[in-house]
């Protein structure tokens, strides 16, 4: 079983996507549209993609099944819920949107059409959410009371250059894009290891200092001057957690640009840019390693000739030891992956969701729980702290 995908968005990160979903077995053709017909051109050959269309509406009417969107991350909630309404399942980059009202309209989409949505998020794959979600099911942390994930990404360490890149000319106006907009990195990895929700929030956001042109309100088109903001969740459970979006931060965002640290009552995970533990009561274990993405080459290069055998898998794919590469197609080895091992799950996920007809790990549900605290953190920032309620959506469905 296989079916067709068009990416909408052929930019650097969505191009990459449209190759891995054109090597997995699960899809039968690629298409790509682009506001820039050179860019989809160039996509198409760079890749080897089946051919591009001129517009997201010709895309909406053709036979395509399914949509891939790696538009501007504030444009994404209106097009998913149009790609669903047009009976297309649909595939979204991060955030899932950006207000209450475009997450309930997607939610109500999903629900009304019986259609395929997933969002995603990088974190539920990084390695040390995928170790701290197995060390909690088996009950290893015990009780979980306060978690921690930071997305720290500075602006000088890429963000510049991918504005550019995408924003032309008015770069400027979109580069000052609300952190707390975007958190599904920080919380995603938390939540996608501990199974709670946010409930409240107080956040506290830091106006930016530069004077470039970026984070200033007289230039932003979201009038917005916080390039970093710090908010603090609490749970359905009864714990905690806590948030930092950082832009300007002198942090090696290229090594590890998310990071996590989990507080049970048993044990604990905490996590730096080269550095992960493992500690209880009585010691500390260095797991680094299991956590060290490897360099995705070639299955026959001569450097694997030393490797372990069951340590291969990740070497060729991009993985981390703590990854399980047996679920993956066999077409991903040697495959370009990235954000610490998780580009080649999110498409596997998103292909098994569709032609299996099941629910997604990131969910229309999940995602709202990944996404909307993040927007409310913004509004509690814009208000000097206050403390807000978060809307739950509740839990996905058990079946489409």
């Amino acid at each position: 079983m296989a079916f067709s995908l068009g990416v909408v968005g052929a930019g650097q990160f969505g191009g990459q996507f449209a190759h891995l979903f054109r090597l997995h077995p699960g899809v039968s053709s690629v298409v790509v549209v682009d506001e820039l017909p050179e860019r989809a051109a160039s996509a198409c050959k760079q890749w080897g993609l089946d051919g591009v269309l001129d517009s997201f509406e010709e895309l909406l009417a053709s036979d395509v099944d399914a949509v891939a969107i790696f538009t501007q991350r504030w444009t994404h909630g209106p097009l998913v819920e149009q790609a669903l309404r047009a009976g297309k399942d649909v595939y979204s980059a991060v955030p899932m949107a950006v207000s209450e009202e475009e997450i309930s309209r997607i939610i109500d989409a999903v629900r009304e059409t019986g259609n395929v949505y997933m969002m995603g998020e990088t974190s539920y794959y990084n390695p040390a959410t995928v170790y701290a979600r197995e060390q909690h099911a088996a009950g290893r942390f015990g009780r979980v009371f306060y978690s921690e994930g930071d997305y720290v990404h500075d602006m000088d360490l890429g963000f510049y250059d991918a504005y550019r890149y995408s924003g032309g000319e008015s770069w400027k106006e979109t580069a000052s894009y609300p952190p707390m907009l975007y958190p599904t990195h920080a919380i995603g990895g938390v939540l996608g290891a501990v199974p709670a929700h946010a409930v409240s929030v107080s956040c506290v956001g830091v106006s930016d200092s530069r004077g470039d042109g970026v984070f200033d309100k007289g230039v932003s088109m979201f009038g917005n001057d916080f390039s970093n903001a710090t908010a603090l969740f609490e749970l359905n459970d009864g714990g905690v957690m806590r948030t930092n979006e950082m832009r300007r931060v002198g942090y090696p965002s290229h090594i590890r640009e998310s990071r996590f640290r989990f507080f049970g009552t048993e044990a604990s995970l905490e996590q730096l840019a080269h550095v992960t533990v493992w500690q209880d009561k009585k010691d500390v274990q260095d797991i680094s390693a299991l956590m060290e993405t490897r360099p995705s080459i070639p299955l026959d290069d001569p450097s694997l000739a030393n490797v372990a055998p069951e340590l291969r898998d990740a070497f060729v794919s991009g993985l981390a030891p703590v990854h399980d590469p047996a679920r993956l197609p066999e077409e991903f080895r040697g495959a370009p992956n990235g954000h610490e091992g998780s580009h080649h799950f999110l498409v596997d996920d998103f292909v098994t969701a569709v032609n299996n007809r099941s629910m997604p790990p990131v969910n229309a549900w999940v995602a709202a729980r990944f996404t909307l605290p993040g927007i409310v953190a913004h509004e509690s920032a814009l208000n000097g702290g206050e403390r807000l309620p978060i809307r739950d959506f509740g839990d996905a469905p058990p079946t489409l």
